[in-house]
C-alpha cells in the first residue's frame, strides 16, 4: 500500500481474468474482470480499449489516488490557502504546462467519484466509482480500502 504522505489510497498489481464476459455492449469500451496478486481483491472496470488495450491474462498495475499531486496535496505550513488552490489547479493541464504529477508514471488515467460503498460479510467490502459513466467496483478486505471514502473524488491510474 501507499505511504501516508502520498495521494495514492490503494495500489496493487492485477491479472485480467476475463474481458466482456457478458458480451460487448460498446465499440470502444470493454469491461474487464481481474484479481489482484497481493491483496486478493476483485476488480471490475470499464475502460477505453483504444487507449489501453488488454487481453485475457495480461497483468497491469492499478492505483487509486485522491489527487495527481506527488506530495499528497499536503498544504503549506505558511497557511496561505490561495497558493495551495492555485497549485492544485495547475497539477495537470492538457497543453503540457503546469506541474507534473502521478499521471506521468501511468499509461491510462480517469477522474471520477466514489458513489457507493457496500459491506458484505464482516471483513469484505465493495467500493464503487464512476468515471463519467465508466464504472469501477473493487471488492476485498476493508483493511485495504480504508482510505477510499464515499463521496470523494478519485483518480484511477493504470499501467502495464
Amino acid at each position: 500500500m501507499a505511504s501516508t504522505s502520498s495521494s495514492i489510497v490503494f495500489d496493487d498489481i492485477f491479472t485480467t481474468d476475463a474481458i466482456d464476459k457478458d458480451g460487448k455492449k460498446f465499440d470502444r469500451v470493454s469491461r474487464l474482470y481481474a484479481r489482484s496478486k497481493n491483496y486478493d481483491m476483485d476488480l471490475t472496470l470499464d475502460y477505453n480499449i483504444e487507449l489501453f488495450p488488454l487481453v485475457n491474462g495480461d497483468s497491469f498495475a492499478m492505483a487509486l489516488a485522491s489527487s495527481l499531486s506527488r506530495d499528497g496535496g499536503a498544504p503549506n505550513t505558511d497557511g496561505e490557502d490561495g497558493e495551495d488552490k492555485d497549485k492544485d489547479r495547475d497539477a495537470w493541464r492538457p497543453d503540457g504546462k503546469g506541474r507534473r504529477g502521478l499521471e506521468e508514471d501511468y499509461d491510462y488515467v480517469m477522474y471520477g467519484k466514489v458513489y457507493k460503498f457496500d459491506t458484505g460479510s464482516s471483513d469484505i467490502v465493495t467500493a464503487y466509482a464512476s468515471f463519467g459513466g465508466l464504472l469501477l467496483s473493487i471488492t476485498g478486505s476493508y483493511r485495504h480500502l480504508t482510505n477510499v471514502v464515499l463521496g470523494d473524488p478519485v483518480y484511477v491510474l493504470l499501467r502495464k
